[in-house]
């Protein structure tokens, strides 16, 4: 999900303080280095420390400790009504003598199209089951966990979201989420963090979604839908889930950080355990090394500039040759309510969506932890190798208004207009129209 909890908990922090409070000395670990959002994160009105906290990950929006994280806290609903009470405090007790901490979602996405070239509808479902279990220096700096995602996704229409944008004649994912893969294993590995908190190590089955060129509202479950506006902005090619590597990453300075990975190219969330068998049979692999700065750690993911590099190695299953790129982000929140951002990327083959792409947009908010509205326009260049010819230049638009209406569901209408659809011979526009729902528990 596509760091929409980064954006809200640091927006919080500064909508309840004055501007000119004096940064803390404290040196950055990697607790408070990772400010990682879902849109009900976004809208949890915490302190930026409580937040810091309990976040010992170097990952982006949807990693599981974040959305624990989000979940655990108090939002400032619009209805003010809250039924989970006695639920959330169960869990925080159990969590406390066992360190297991887990959650429950559902989440639905529907879209209507105002013309296409096949089925002009879609909606899918997801129901998933994520926690964490600290087993090693519980409570300490250097603690080690098992962190796990499972889900069941499944369609409602004859073609699920992420197949949609074919409908439409669009060269691209209209939804990178939402589909009817069935039972999945997003992720199962073991964290490890080191050098106190300023480092962390990951080995297991990884989404590498979860940690490459995050921003905060990249999160497909609570931000932008469209993958121009998530991680790589389409010019990334593969995207495993559920693929069998290990990652690593860290501060260098108060500044800047840094995180690289390798993963199985062929890694099958719905078959993890073939996963044994492609990594280390075909070694057909995923990599990454990203750089960062940031201002600050309370500012990682809304004040912040980063390049990441990838490459993929021919994929001999898939038909899908080797391929190498880079990707750039730059984000900044003003004024406790505006949050612009520029993204981009450009690819070699790989099997990527676009060989160049530009994102640009904006969050805003006048209370964090109620509603947030974000716009995005993109423009792409279908890649040639992907597609087998040369498609023209497309533009897309999104706009989606979230609103927190209790504790636990959010509700996020937005529509998608796309210019120019590539694969689309008659239309020069298409729009979709969309409604996303999400119940927490």
């Amino acid at each position: 999900m596509k760091l929409l909890q980064a954006f809200h908990h640091t927006l919080v922090h500064i909508f309840h303080q004055r501007n000119d409070r004096e940064q803390s000395p404290v040196k950055p670990t990697l607790k408070s280095y990772i400010l990682a959002p879902t849109l009900s994160g976004l809208f949890a009105a915490a302190p930026m420390a409580t937040f810091a906290q309990s976040a010992s990950n170097l990952a982006g929006p949807d990693s599981t400790p974040n959305v624990l994280a989000s979940d655990a806290e108090d939002s400032d609903d619009l209805l003010g009504i809250n039924k989970q009470q006695s639920w959330s405090e169960w869990k925080a007790g159990m969590k406390e003598r066992t360190g297991l901490d887990f959650g429950i979602d559902y989440n639905v996405l529907g879209y209507k199209a105002s013309s296409s070239l096949g089925e002009d509808n879609t909606a899918s479902g997801a129901l998933r089951f994520f926690g964490t279990w600290e087993l090693l220096n519980r409570g300490q700096a250097n603690s080690g966990k098992l962190v796990f995602k499972f889900e069941h996704r499944h369609a409602f229409t004859d073609v699920a979201p992420t197949d949609f944008g074919s409908e439409l004649g669009y060269a691209g994912l209209v939804s990178s989420v939402f589909s009817d893969q069935g039972t999945r294993m997003t992720h199962f590995y073991w964290q490890q963090d080191f050098a106190e908190g300023r480092g962390t190590v990951y080995a297991g089955w990884l989404d590498v979604t979860d940690y490459t060129d995050v921003y905060a509202l990249a999160s497909p479950w609570s931000g932008f839908s469209n993958l121009a506006f998530q991680t790589g902005s389409g010019t990334i090619g593969g995207l495993p889930d559920g693929a069998l590597g290990v990652m690593a990453g860290g501060f260098l300075s108060d500044n800047y950080y840094v995180a690289a990975s390798i993963v199985d190219a062929n890694g099958d969330p719905t078959d993890p355990l073939a996963g044994f068998d492609t990594f280390f049979n075909d070694f057909e692999t995923f990599k990454t090394l990203e750089f960062g700065w940031t201002s600050g750690p309370d500012a990682l993911f809304v004040d912040n500039a980063h390049v990441t590099l990838w490459q993929i190695d021919e994929r001999t299953a898939a038909g899908t040759p080797s391929g190498y790129g880079a990707a750039f982000s730059y984000s900044k929140a003003i004024d406790n309510t505006w949050f612009p951002f520029i993204r981009g990327g450009w690819a070699k083959d790989g099997g990527s969506l676009y060989e160049t792409a530009l994102s640009a947009g904006f969050g805003y908010t006048t209370n964090p932890s109620q509603n947030m509205l974000g716009a995005g326009l993109n423009w792409s260049r279908p890649n040639e190798d992907t597609f087998g010819s040369k498609l023209d230049d497309q533009y897309s638009l999104e706009v989606f208004q979230q609103w927190q209406l209790t504790e636990g569901i959010e509700l996020t209408p937005s529509i998608q207009v796309i210019k120019n659809p590539a694969l689309n011979p008659t239309k020069d526009t298409v729009a979709m129209f969309g409604l996303r729902l999400r119940a927490a528990f």
